[in-house]
């Protein structure tokens, strides 16, 4: 697009943007465009590139003024469409949306223009009373009755992002086709001009709903078990501690210990440099505390408490559990009292662990493509999880990830292997004895141009490896290929000589590729360390050759 191309745009937005801050800062940057600034050029180039794309994880991206930002002009629009389609797919006019929003910049505002063009379409809007997570969305559509729920978060991501996660009346996540479908009646309303809202006439939430929730999450503990469990938890400056603390003190647990300076709701996560406890350094001021007060377990929920981490102590200090190994204690427990014709379901970059416990119990294993959108939707799904900190233990409450109930049942397992002297770990070197050690590691390729990505995916496609590390590749599949056993999606897997897995795809949601791998190591005798060792091993050649490998 030219210069005078973008500048007529932007000049077109500023017109029709409703939001005086978006505005003044848009009006700044044509300012220094215009008198030659190149920076401010390329800046107006990449806002006014395309509409932020609606997908499958509804919108995400970072705020500002343009299309190819989170602003409420964008907002708008989408939940315009978004009402539009709902009125013709569900046949009625007066459609029923919940909205709940986190506590990030912008997120309450979304939240009130999403509700006000609810309302001036004719339809019903339920707003919660306050930032409050994800699963207390998700849960609300069920629990409500609603035919959608739209929850404003970016979840883990950076502070200057925003996002969009949308959910149908089954409690679930969109999933294609719906996305395009959506995608394709937003395009019906070009305009912030061309969108209705109203300025009151919803409805908003009491804490009875939050209290649903609670009293939901405090069944997936046994009424019986034990409750001697000490924790400490840190929110990552997200809105999970008020719910997770209400959760824990109704089921019967001590509150946990807060990490105070992190506890608080803060839209710029000042103690963090990336708000996602997988992040390197996340959860430093979690395991510093634990350091000083000695506790049982270390939890951390990402910003929206849908995703729960753990830590646990050992004799060199205390070692985050990688989010395979929270699946699968997770998994024991719930394929310890699953209905035979229960399904438990991981997605594909997950552990290949949870099939191997599944097989020897006799419950229904299933592979889904990453993302709980899918995973949700496993008829007869007991329990689904995904290797990053994603886990559903409560399907019937909440068919989405939920770091909330996750941290209650990893308490109630912790609390009743404390009362035998046994941890989690002794569960973790069970599991590795009887089905062999499963070690998985992964990196991210980070890009600012996302077509590198595209680039990289076309070379491993054009030139796809025949060895790494040493060994053979024994099988490749091109996961975009249609008669696939899933639907497909854009990814590579390569199967090597000694079992080895690895998987490369895109980001969903962040700018990035993502690689994943997964060595399987047999237990000879009781010989753990020899076994992990030798994982360890294999995963640090593959880890090195996939790195140049994936270099953009």
């Amino acid at each position: 697009m030219s210069t005078v191309d973008v500048l007529d745009e932007a000049r077109a937005w500023i017109a029709d943007d409703p939001d005086a801050a978006t505005r003044a800062e848009l009006e700044s940057v044509v300012a220094a465009a215009e008198s030659g600034d190149e920076a401010a050029r390329a800046d107006l180039q990449d806002r006014f590139s395309g509409l932020l794309a609606f997908g499958t994880a509804g919108l995400r991206g970072a705020l500002g003024a343009g299309p190819n930002r989170m602003n409420r002009v964008v907002v708008q629009r989408a939940a315009a469409g978004l009402t539009a389609y709902l009125q013709e797919t569900v046949g009625k006019r007066d459609v029923t949306v919940v909205v709940g929003y986190d506590a990030r910049h912008n997120s309450d505002v979304f939240a009130r223009d999403t509700a006000g063009v609810v309302v001036a379409a004719g339809g019903r809007a339920m707003v919660m009373p306050r930032p409050l997570p994800t699963p207390l969305l998700a849960f609300a559509i069920r629990e409500l009755g609603c035919d959608a729920g739209v929850m404003v978060t970016a979840s883990h991501n950076p502070p200057q992002d925003n996002g969009y996660k949308v959910y149908l009346g089954d409690g679930s996540q969109i999933v294609p086709p719906t996305d395009g479908d959506i995608s394709d009646a937003i395009g019906r309303f070009p305009t912030a001009s061309s969108v209705q809202v109203a300025t009151d006439g919803w409805e908003t939430l009491s804490d009875e709903i939050v209290d649903a929730y609670v009293a939901a999450a405090s069944q997936v503990v046994a009424a019986d078990s034990s409750r001697d469990v000490s924790i400490v938890h840190t929110s990552l400056h997200g809105v999970g501690n008020e719910l997770l603390q209400k959760a824990f003190v109704a089921s019967g647990f001590a509150a946990p210990t807060t990490v105070d300076e992190q506890r608080d709701p803060d839209p710029e996560f000042p103690t963090v440099s990336f708000p996602n406890p997988e992040e390197p350094g996340a959860i430093d001021a979690a395991l510093a505390l634990a350091s000083r007060t000695d506790p049982d377990i270390v939890i951390a929920n990402d910003p929206d408490a849908d995703r729960c981490a753990v830590a646990v102590p050992t004799s060199d200090g205390w070692r985050m559990l990688r989010g395979d190994e929270v699946g699968a204690l997770l998994g024991h427990h719930a394929l310890a009292s699953a209905p035979r014709d229960g399904v438990v379901a991981c997605s594909i970059v997950s552990s290949q662990l949870l099939r191997a416990m599944a097989t020897s119990t006799g419950v229904r294993h299933e592979e889904t493509l990453t993302g709980f959108k899918w995973i949700s939707r496993v008829p007869g799904l007991t329990y689904g999880y995904e290797e990053a900190l994603g886990y559903c233990v409560a399907p019937e409450q909440v068919r989405d990830k939920d770091g909330i109930t996750a941290a209650l049942v990893i308490a109630e397992m912790t609390a009743a292997l404390k009362a035998d002297g046994r941890t989690l770990q002794d569960v973790l070197d069970d599991l590795a004895r009887e089905h062999g050690v499963h070690q998985t590691d992964s990196f991210s390729v980070r890009v600012d141009d996302l077509s590198l990505i595209g680039t990289v995916m076309d070379r491993l496609r054009t030139t796809p490896p025949t060895s790494v590390a040493g060994q053979s590749v024994s099988r490749a599949d091109d996961l975009s290929a249609e008669g696939g056993e899933l639907p497909p999606t854009d990814g590579l897997r390569y199967y090597l000589a000694d079992g080895t897995r690895i998987i490369v795809r895109p980001s969903g949601t962040e700018p990035k590729l993502k690689v994943y791998f997964e060595a399987v190591v047999p237990v000879e005798g009781d010989d753990l360390a020899d076994a992990r060792t030798e994982a360890t091993t294999r995963l640090a050649a593959v880890r090195t050759e996939m790195e140049q490998l994936t270099t953009p």
